[in-house]
């Protein structure tokens, strides 16, 4: 990569982090102080240690770049974000409400019509309407951003890296990829951007997330979106090649993830892969511990302590699923597992 690309990465991921930071420390300061445990407290890293780790996956994501391994990242719409993050600040004072008030549920007297499962009509994050309107879907991934500081993104390209080396090894061409619980179409987006010959299906509950998604893949052919649960996939057995599954598995009950598992292994060709992107566990990184025992204390995250205490490759391998390899990428992890 040139010296001006070079240049020109640092600026935008500069100007990305300060715009997402910054909207983090002032939703801080707008909010109730968040009371960790005093032992919590003391195992929890600080801002500095926070900025360093970001600023490495930064550098990651550049090397990776420069190495080929995958595209420099779409580029984002300035304006558009000024305006969401207006949406979010405005939204603010109900979600700081529903955290005081430990308000979890409101979403169950107002959802719309359909068969929800019990376990999806929560506020998670304490968000207005759940995952259930397109007021939701329009503030998610700038929620994400913050919370992140401006690191999704990046975060999410990790997992390229296990998709590239599988396509580079059998060929894009006939090949087929599912992305399980995909949300606004955010991953999908970074994978036509990189293989754009590469036909993806995406598989939502929430008819307003998949709306936005639409839109967010319009400039793409090869891609197909449905409305279903991440364990009653409505597809058939062995589609696919390649299957994803980005921040979903810490969002399922516990007694739900081995059966999520097993549709994911159904309808993956034997030998296909499948890319896991989720939050770190405890013991990745332990000087994260006390702020991952923390989070779902801060936020409504019901499935989240269990989540990290879940032995993920053994869960996966009772459905057939092997690890081959396993990545750390900021407060993220990437497990790269092949079907039997």
């Amino acid at each position: 990569m040139a010296l001006l690309e070079r240049l020109a990465y640092g600026a935008r991921e500069g100007a990305r982090v300060s715009w997402y930071f910054g909207q983090k420390l002032l939703a801080a300061r707008l909010s109730p102080p968040s009371r960790a445990r005093p032992e919590l407290r003391a195992r929890m890293p600080g801002t500095e240690r926070i900025l360093q780790d970001l600023g490495a996956l930064l550098a990651e994501d550049l090397r990776n770049i420069e190495a080929g391994l995958y595209a420099p990242a779409p580029l984002g719409r300035p304006l558009a974000s000024v305006a969401t993050a207006g949406r979010f600040f405005a939204d603010l004072a109900a979600v700081n409400r529903r955290r005081a008030e430990n308000a979890s549920a409101e979403v169950r007297k107002a959802a719309p019509p359909g068969n929800w499962p019990a376990y999806y009509l929560q506020n998670f994050h304490y968000q207005t309407d759940g995952w259930l309107s397109a007021h939701s879907a329009a503030l998610y991934d700038h929620q994400v951003e913050v919370l992140f500081g401006g690191g999704a993104d990046a975060m999410r390209r990790q997992a390229l890296l296990p998709l590239g080396a599988e396509l580079a090894r059998v060929g894009v061409r006939g090949r087929r990829l599912v992305d399980v619980a995909c949300g606004t179409g955010r991953f999908l987006r970074e994978v036509k951007h990189n293989f754009p010959r590469l036909a993806v299906t995406g598989i939502d509950m929430s008819p307003f997330y998949l709306a936005e998604a639409r839109r967010a893949l319009s400039d793409w052919s090869g891609v197909s979106l449905a409305q279903g649960a991440a364990e009653r996939l409505p597809l058939p057995d062995a589609a696919f090649d390649l299957a994803t599954a980005v921040y979903l598995f810490h969002e399922l009950p516990p007694s739900l993830r081995p059966r999520v598992a097993g549709e994911i292994a159904r309808v993956l060709r034997p030998g296909g892969v499948f890319v896991l992107v989720d939050s770190l566990q405890l013991g990745d990184i332990p000087d994260y511990d006390g702020l991952l025992e923390h989070f779902p204390e801060s936020l409504h995250e019901p499935y989240y302590a269990d989540y990290i205490r879940t032995d993920l490759p053994a869960l996966f391998a009772a459905s057939g699923l092997l690890l081959e390899g396993v990545r750390l990428a900021y407060f993220s992890k990437i497990l790269a597992l092949r079907r039997l």
